[in-house]
């Protein structure tokens, strides 16, 4: 699911101080897509990507919900080999 507001904003760093009510109001609008949809008492993942680096490809800011299933850290850790190393 994206969150998007109708107000352009390129990146969360071009957020001005009149603009954080906005900011504010996307997540609780996440909150409520959750509700709604039963992701809230499982859990739920929001992500912002910030410019290049961050993984920003839309400049034009927006929340991704991630839902539905259990989300590790690090993404992708079932792809990732784990080698212990002993010390």
């Amino acid at each position: 699911v994206l969150i998007i507001p109708k107000q352009a904003i390129a990146t969360v760093n071009d957020i001005s101080q009149e603009q954080r009510e906005l900011v504010g109001h996307l997540y609780w609008v996440a909150s409520e897509i959750a509700r709604q949809n039963g992701y809230a008492s499982e859990g739920y993942r929001l992500v912002m990507n910030c410019n290049e680096f961050g993984g920003q490809t839309v400049y034009h800011i927006h929340v991704h919900m991630l839902a539905g299933k259990p989300l590790g850290w690090p993404p992708y850790q079932e792809r990732i080999k784990h080698n212990p190393v002993e010390a």
